[in-house]
């Protein structure tokens, strides 16, 4: 990573994480939450398009990953089983306590972030990471491991495969009459599928872009371009990310709109599906000891 593309440490994201949910909110997809980071933090192109570890996700958005993994042990945020992240009672009233100016708060941050840390050194017995330099030994994370696993995966398959799983996430999603096109000359476009909401349905074209990195506002043009015509409703699919200007340019006023599924939340999707991904919940008991019960015999 040369000096250019310099990406900010996992823990000088804590504090830009944290405002990003309040702005939205109080709770946001990570889509959302990068977006906002990105749009805040004033990250170049170069910065934005910085692979780690050559792909497909971006170091922005796994550095992020691992800041909301840290914001979660500490207490401020909170996440569904949809991916959903938002603020914690605590997170809430440290960011709202009228009478507490931004520094006080931060170092507030840095303080849950020194006590989360020395936690996990205590619970693992093991070397945890410094504050300076949270890359090395950082705590292990199943949603990280089993997202770039699975992207992975989906880079090595054909691109006909690649296809043909969209159209069996597609149908699982609800929608009727997916086929897959895989012409050339057809624009980009990959396939169609018909969406249907209750008494309503309507034609949805999609285009998969396995990819390393982003994806600009320029794919989108180019998507919407190719369905003109033809529908007014289009899915973009990618293994990457999306830049913010093409997060901006799918919801351009006065343009046709266009969804974006990256690849966290393709993950996400493949995982709810039960596609290609297998949930075990594994049962933990918690012992205590009451002494209460021992001084009454």
């Amino acid at each position: 990573m040369t000096a250019a593309t310099e990406i900010p440490k996992y823990h000088e994201l804590l504090w830009p994480a944290l405002l990003a949910v309040s702005e939205l909110g109080g709770s946001a997809s990570i889509g959302e939450m990068v977006e906002t980071v990105v749009k805040h933090e004033s990250f170049t192109d170069d910065q934005q398009a910085e692979l780690h570890n050559d792909g497909p996700g971006t170091e922005i958005a796994y550095r992020l990953a691992w800041a909301r993994t840290y914001l979660n042990g500490m207490g401020l945020l909170t996440n569904s089983a949809r991916g959903v992240w938002a603020l914690t009672d605590e997170g809430t009233a440290l960011l709202t306590d009228p009478g507490v100016e931004d520094e006080e708060r931060q170092a507030r941050v840095r303080t849950l972030l020194s006590d989360h840390v020395a936690r996990l050194r205590r619970e693992r017995k093991t070397k945890s990471p410094s504050l300076d330099n949270v890359d090395d030994g950082a705590p292990s994370a199943d949603e990280l491991e089993w997202k770039e696993q699975l992207l992975d995966h989906l880079m090595d398959v054909p691109p006909d495969a690649f296809e043909r799983l969209a159209k069996r996430l597609l149908r699982e999603a609800d929608f009727d009459s997916v086929n897959v096109t895989g012409k050339s000359g057809d624009g980009g476009i990959d396939g169609l599928g018909v969406y249907r909401l209750g008494l309503v349905s309507f034609p949805v074209f999609f285009q998969c872009k396995r990819y390393r990195g982003s994806v600009g506002p320029g794919a989108v043009r180019d998507f919407r371009g190719a369905m003109a015509g033809r529908g007014d409703k289009g899915l973009l699919i990618t293994t990457g990310t999306f830049t913010a200007d093409a997060r901006r340019e799918a919801t351009r006023d006065g343009a046709p709109p266009v969804d974006l599924i990256d690849g966290d939340r393709l993950c996400e999707l493949l995982k709810r599906y039960d596609l290609g991904v297998t949930t075990e919940t594994r049962m933990e008991e918690d012992v205590r000891i009451e002494p209460a019960f021992f001084a009454d015999i």
